[in-house]
């Protein structure tokens, strides 16, 4: 069995989670979060960046982040199943890096509100990671991803942006994207991981 050291609620997680089901991998994958405020949780030895989601392989190999995760298990499955191998794979992989970096920009914002006091935080530098998000569901809403089955990685990782979005802020992103909102609700409507990995706020 491989171990996904990962936590439920986080959509780095979701993403390697719903990639290996759909891959048919996830009777493979046993998870265990971890506890990263106990100094002796094995994670900061697995992977000296104490960050999730780490991937033990079979053989005892850690591998770390999402993408290089995500990669590992599409080769075990065979390859070119969610990122394909020809033409089409640069365009895949810019929609992960973008539905990516819009995660991290939310991340960002939730974090300077859970651990920065209030007279500490700087309200340019959150304006600037609204920005991104901003803009990267502009980008979205104007050209929603096509749905394939297997969803490749860009779709599975856009869709776990906007489940974050839903979690983390209110789903309020919802309001002024109805093209995007179909399109979730058709992507969950085929890819029943998605739900099964669904964490409530």
């Amino acid at each position: 069995m491989m171990i996904l050291r990962a936590s439920p609620p986080s959509p780095y997680s979701r993403l390697v989670r719903i990639a290996a089901e759909v891959l048919g991998l996830g009777d493979r994958i046993t998870m265990v979060p971890p506890d990263l405020t106990d100094d002796s949780e094995v994670l900061w030895q697995q992977n000296p960046l104490g960050k999730i989601p780490t991937l033990i392989t079979e053989d005892g190999t850690a591998l770390f982040d999402s993408r290089v995760i995500v990669d590992y298990l599409d080769h075990l499955a065979g390859g070119s199943r969610i990122i394909p191998a020809g033409p089409e794979r640069f365009q895949v992989l810019r929609r992960q890096a973008l539905a990516i970096g819009l995660l991290d920009a939310a991340l960002l914002q939730v974090y300077e509100g859970r651990y920065r006091p209030q007279e500490r935080r700087h309200d340019g530098w959150l304006a600037m990671q609204a920005k991104k998000v901003t803009g990267a569901l502009a980008e979205l809403e104007a050209a929603p991803p096509a749905l394939t089955s297997p969803p490749d990685v860009g779709q599975i990782a856009v869709a776990c942006a906007l489940g974050y979005l839903d979690l983390r802020f209110g789903g309020r992103w919802r309001a002024g994207h109805p093209a995007l909102v179909d399109w979730l609700d058709r992507f969950a409507a085929s890819v029943p991981a998605y739900g099964a990995t669904h964490v409530n706020p």
